[in-house]
């Protein structure tokens, strides 16, 4: 599978089980591959970052940060494949190729995010990032320590 940036994807049960985190968001009702994922690909890391169609509550989060720090960067709500949907990129993670299941289809096609949006989305995480860099972490899982188990398992791939 040909795995790009800007496309959505849902991932497999097993990538909860081996990461065994309680801050990621897993797939609703075991097997029903939601949530679906924006992805951004760096070499053989993948970064999954949930959509989630309860853009009320989001919104509600949303303007509470604006009220708050005037803006908010950790949470997107925009209207795509129509609809509006909340992109909740303080619930990003990194990943692997291997976990995806299959890229999200609509009408047919492979679902893909506008590329407007997507700067915008790509934007805010390595914004986040960086804010991260310098000590102020507003992601909710250990991105640090998945991504460190994702690295590992890629050696082991390689070394076998």
């Amino acid at each position: 599978m040909k795995v790009q940036t800007g496309y959505l994807y849902h991932i497999i049960d097993e990538f909860f089980d081996i990461v065994n985190d309680d801050s990621l968001m897993t797939n609703h009702e075991r097997g029903k591959k939601r949530p679906t994922y924006f992805t951004i690909k760096e070499k053989d890391i993948l970064w999954f970052i949930p959509i989630s169609s309860k853009v009320d509550k989001y919104q509600k989060i949303v303007d509470s940060k604006v009220k708050r720090y005037g803006f908010c960067n950790s949470i997107i709500i925009d209207e795509f494949l129509e609809k509006k949907q909340a992109i909740l990129i303080q619930n990003a993670f990194p990943t692997l190729e291997k976990y995806i299941d299959h890229v999200h289809i609509v009408n047919g096609a492979p679902a893909k995010v506008p590329t407007l949006l997507q700067k915008r989305i790509l934007n805010n995480f390595y914004s986040m990032l960086k804010i991260k860099e310098n000590g102020i972490n507003l992601f909710f899982t250990d991105i640090d320590k998945i991504k460190k188990q994702m690295i590992e398992e890629l050696k082991e791939t390689v070394t076998s």
